[in-house]
């Protein structure tokens, strides 16, 4: 990209003077490639395709061209409401970019397209996404007492006393649907069951080995988690402490479930309420998914069960390396924020 002195004087004028953002992404690209930039240094720095800067720089060079080719809107935000709309869309969830139009043209009287606001939106580093899901309960505070709490009790416990994070989860044989590549314009059918088959298996990850225990109870009770911690405690025969985490259910905190664990060397640290995001092995629950559930068709009950149990028993052993980039306690804090 070759530039005379006025050209680029001229440039860097009507940047300044320029409201569009978008025409003012594209004033940079030229300016930056005719500074020797390459194609991957401007898309990093403007946060814009590779191909979309290289279009960019192509109509510049063919035509003197910085706007866009369908002119954006029927009219045009001032800087400031171009902020305020920012901030807004930000802050509230729009379904429909008709929505917002009628929003813009109720309050600047200035009128959009469904694609020019589509534009805008994309322009200003929006997309399309699910929102995450966050419990409305969730208490901020106690998570992040928690973490401090685990912190301290990971750095002065014995290396004999193992820190396991307990859980129990409901695998069902219904048809998991899960994103994939499809090709554009066509449909990728995805066989469902209307099955209600469903197994309920306790489990427990042990961060610092990658060791997995489960197992799997017609239903999840007091009694069924006795069954299961005489497992773990088998399973770590010359700790004379384990340490479970765990979430507060009312079997978890029964008088039964707490006699038993003070009994046989069992200490139980209870999870802040709707925080599952501090209990380890809910990633193990994902990762069992991803292998075994995610679009896919099950066509008996009995192959659900040896596919849910093949994970444990021929799976797991293969994937450490998966694990421990994965699972971790490496945790995220959830705040509940409304809207």
């Amino acid at each position: 990209m070759q530039l005379t002195n006025k050209e680029k004087q001229e440039l860097e004028s009507q940047h300044k003077a320029e409201r569009d953002g978008y025409i003012r992404d594209r004033i940079k690209a030229v300016l930056l490639r005719a500074e020797d930039w390459s194609l991957e240094r401007i898309s990093q720095a403007l946060r814009l395709h590779k191909d979309t800067i290289r279009r960019h720089l192509s109509e510049y060079e063919e035509e003197k061209k910085l706007s866009p080719a369908n002119g954006g809107s029927e009219g045009k935000l001032t800087e400031s409401q171009g902020e305020e709309l920012l901030a807004h869309v930000e802050a509230n969830l729009y379904q429909k970019a008709s929505d917002i139009c009628a929003y813009v043209l109720s309050t600047y009287a200035v009128s959009y397209t469904v694609s020019g606001m589509t534009a805008w939106l994309k322009q200003h580093r929006f997309s399309y996404k699910k929102p995450k899901k966050i419990p409305a309960r969730a208490d901020e505070e106690k998570q992040r007492e928690f973490v401090t709490y685990y912190e301290e009790l990971k750095a002065t416990l014995p290396p004999e006393e193992p820190i396991l994070f307990m859980d129990s989860v409901h695998p069902t044989m219904e048809t998991k649907a899960s994103s994939g590549w499809i090709r554009t314009g066509k449909e990728k059918p995805l066989l469902t069951t209307a099955s209600r088959t469903r197994l309920n298996l306790t489990g427990t990850i042990n961060l610092a080995t990658m060791l997995t225990s489960y197992g799997s109870y017609e239903t999840i009770n007091a009694a069924t988690t006795i069954e299961f911690l005489a497992k773990v405690k088998a399973a770590y025969p010359l700790s004379a402490r384990i340490h479970l985490i765990l979430d507060q259910s009312g079997y978890h905190r029964s008088e039964a479930v707490q006699n038993y664990a003070d009994n046989n060397g069992f200490k139980l640290h209870f999870l802040p309420p709707y925080s599952p995001n501090l209990n380890s092995i809910e990633r193990l629950w994902k990762v069992m998914n991803e292998y075994v559930r995610n679009n896919r068709f099950f066509a008996s009950a009995k192959e659900f069960r040896e596919a849910i149990f093949g994970f444990f028993e021929n799976t797991l052993p293969n994937i450490t390396k998966v694990l421990r980039s994965r699972i971790n306690d490496n945790f995220h804090i959830r705040v509940a924020t409304s809207f």
